[in-house]
């Protein structure tokens, strides 16, 4: 299936969905009304098909405005090893970076704190000298979530070093 024909596919999918709660709706206008728990299991379903509507239309679970599909939040990370400091300098073709053990930790403390694309965009601005833009171009993300991730994370710099 190509592209184009899986949009066709879920946009079919999508149209019948709203047809069945559109049929639910008049079943439910067209009730006895001595029939409550036909009314009441047909509220259910409609409220069911409307829940799963809203899903597909915007590709995120309803009623999860910062939930765990957007903050990671069941993903536990453990940085014990200095392996997720980037060699910085290699990277930049210079001499090599030396840092005493208590400066990696203090470094490992602060990158423990940033998510991945704060740590991303903080590390390609502020260490290999990108632009935002170029960031943004990199990572596939707005100029202006580029600059907010690299606020969020000095903002973190400076909490700690405070």
């Amino acid at each position: 299936m190509n592209s184009q024909q899986l949009e066709n596919w879920a946009d079919e999918l999508l149209g019948e969905y709203k047809d069945g709660r559109r049929d639910l709706g008049r079943m439910k206008n067209d009730l006895e009304p001595e029939l409550y728990m036909d009314e009441k299991q047909i509220n259910s379903m409609i409220d069911s098909m409307s829940f799963s509507i809203e899903w597909m239309e915007t590709g995120r679970q309803p009623g999860l405005y910062r939930g765990a599909d957007k903050r990671d939040a069941y993903r536990v990370k453990q940085y014990d090893e200095i392996e997720i400091i980037p060699d910085i300098a290699e990277q930049m073709e210079r001499e090599p970076l030396y840092m005493s053990q208590e400066q990696r930790q203090a470094l490992l403390k602060l990158f423990r704190n940033f998510s991945d694309r704060e740590r991303q965009c903080y590390i390609l601005y502020e260490a290999e000298r990108l632009s935002m833009s170029k960031i943004a171009l990199k990572l596939g993300l707005t100029k202006a979530t580029v600059q907010s991730y690299i606020n969020r994370a000095r903002k973190k710099v400076e909490d700690i070093a405070s």
